[in-house]
C-alpha cells in the first residue's frame, strides 16, 4: 500500500520564479508651469525650489522645462517666458502649446492664482504647493480691496480642492498638508517633500558685536514693520545692529519707520548672505506664515539659531526650544530675542542642534523624494 507522507514533508511543486514588482516609470520630459523664474528680481524660496528641482532632475538626465511669467534667464535646463507678470496666467496654456508641446508630467507649482492645468492638460499633472494663502488674501488686498481678497480666496480654494478631484499634490510642509486637507484635499494625495539646503561654506566668523538678521522678500505677510516695532524695545536691552535682507515693495515704507541701528542690504549675493548668516547671532523670522521657511535652515546650517512665531510651516522647520524659539505673541518674541542675546552659552547650544538638525535636509534627498512622487502620479495615470 502506498505510504501516506504528510504534506508539510512534500516536495514543494515546481512554479514560476516571483518577478519583483515593477519600479515606476520616472517621466523623462518634465515641464514646471511657475510664476517666476530664479533670476527675476522677486523671486524667493518658491522660485529657489523649483530651480533646485529642476537643475537636479536635469542632472539626473531629464529634460526640464520652466514655463514661467516675466523675464526668462538662461540654466542648465530650458526656461521659457508665457508672457508678463500676470498676463502669462491667461497665456500658459497658449505657450505651453506653441513653445513646449507635449511632455511626460507637468508640475504646476500653486501659489496663489491658479493656472488650472489639470482642467487643460490631458496627460499627468502634479500640483507642488509652497502654501495655502486663504489669510494672506486679506492682508494683500485690504480695505476697499476686500471683494477681490474674498474672490482670490475662493479661487484658491476652489482650484486646489474641488477643481482637482484626482491627481497627487506635493506639500513643502506638515503645515501646508494640514492646509490642503483643510479645504478638502483628501489624504492620501498628499505626498510632503521638504526644501533642501545647501552644503555650507566654511564658517565666515561670527560677529563681535550683537547682530540680529532678518532675510525675505518685503513684503506685508513678511511683517517686517512689526520686527522693526519690537526692535524698539529690545534694543536699550542688547544693544547690537538689526540687519534686513531682501528687497520688496514695503522698503521706502519700512525705511521711514527704522529706528537707530537698522541697515537694509537689500539684494545680496550667495556668498554676502552666507557672510552675514555666519556673523549673525539670531535670525529673526516675524512672517504670518511660511510654506518651510528656507532661510530657517539655511541658517541653521551655519549654526544660528532662529526666532519666529508659532505660526504655519515656521513651526516645521524651528523646533521649539531646541533649535530656537517658537514665539506665541510679540511680547514672548521680545522676551525670546533679549534672553537669547544676553546667554551665549543657550545660544550657541541652539546653533549646534540647529547645525545638525539642517544637515537632514539636503537638495540631493529633496530631488529624489521629487521624482519618486513624480514617477507615482505618472505612473497612477497609466491605465
Amino acid at each position: 500500500m502506498p505510504q501516506h507522507v504528510p504534506s508539510m514533508l512534500r516536495p514543494a511543486s515546481p512554479s514560476a520564479p516571483q518577478q519583483p514588482p515593477a519600479a515606476p516609470p520616472h517621466p523623462r520630459r518634465i515641464v514646471f508651469l511657475a510664476h517666476r523664474d530664479l533670476g527675476n528680481p522677486s523671486a524667493g524660496g518658491s522660485e529657489l525650489l523649483v530651480d533646485r528641482l529642476a537643475d537636479g532632475l536635469t542632472r539626473l538626465g531629464h529634460q526640464v522645462t520652466l514655463l514661467c511669467g516675466g523675464p526668462a534667464a538662461f540654466r542648465d535646463y530650458r526656461v521659457v517666458s508665457a508672457g508678463g507678470t500676470y498676463g502669462h496666467y491667461l497665456r500658459a496654456r497658449s505657450a505651453f502649446a506653441r513653445q513646449v508641446g507635449d511632455c511626460d508630467l507637468l508640475v504646476e507649482v500653486c501659489n496663489g492664482v491658479p493656472y488650472l492645468a489639470s482642467l487643460w492638460h490631458h496627460g499627468p499633472t502634479l500640483c507642488l504647493v509652497n502654501h495655502v494663502h486663504t489669510d494672506l488674501w486679506g492682508m494683500r488686498f485690504g480695505g476697499p480691496l476686500a471683494p477681490a481678497a474674498r474672490l482670490g480666496r475662493r479661487l484658491e480654494h476652489w482650484a486646489l480642492g474641488a477643481a482637482r478631484p484626482g491627481g497627487l499634490m506635493v506639500a513643502v510642509s506638515p503645515s501646508t498638508a494640514q492646509a490642503l486637507r483643510g479645504i478638502g484635499v483628501a489624504r492620501e494625495r498628499i505626498r510632503v517633500v521638504h526644501n533642501g539646503v545647501e552644503e555650507p561654506g566654511p564658517f565666515t566668523g561670527r560677529s563681535p558685536e550683537p547682530l540680529f538678521v532678518a532675510v525675505g522678500r518685503l513684503v506685508e505677510y513678511k511683517r517686517i514693520d512689526l520686527l522693526l516695532r519690537l526692535w524698539e524695545r529690545v534694543r536699550p536691552v542688547t544693544g547690537g545692529r538689526l540687519m534686513i535682507v531682501g528687497d520688496g515693495p514695503q522698503r521706502e515704507r519700512l525705511e521711514r519707520m527704522a529706528g537707530p541701528d537698522v541697515e537694509f542690504a537689500g539684494h545680496v549675493s550667495d556668498a554676502e548672505k552666507h557672510r552675514l548668516l555666519c556673523a549673525a547671532w539670531l535670525l529673526l523670522h516675524p512672517s504670518a506664515v511660511e510654506g518651510w521657511g528656507l532661510v530657517v535652515t539655511e541658517a541653521a546650517a551655519r549654526e544660528t539659531p532662529a526666532i519666529a512665531f508659532d505660526v504655519p510651516g515656521l513651526r516645521d522647520s524651528v523646533v521649539d526650544g531646541e533649535t530656537g524659539v517658537l514665539a506665541r505673541g510679540e511680547s514672548s518674541f521680545a522676551a525670546a530675542w533679549c534672553t537669547l542675546a544676553l546667554s551665549a552659552e543657550r545660544r550657541e547650544a541652539m546653533g549646534k542642534a540647529a547645525r545638525d538638525r539642517a544637515a537632514r535636509y539636503r537638495w540631493d534627498r529633496t530631488v529624489r523624494q521629487f521624482r519618486a512622487v513624480a514617477a507615482e502620479a505618472v505612473r497612477s495615470r497609466r491605465p
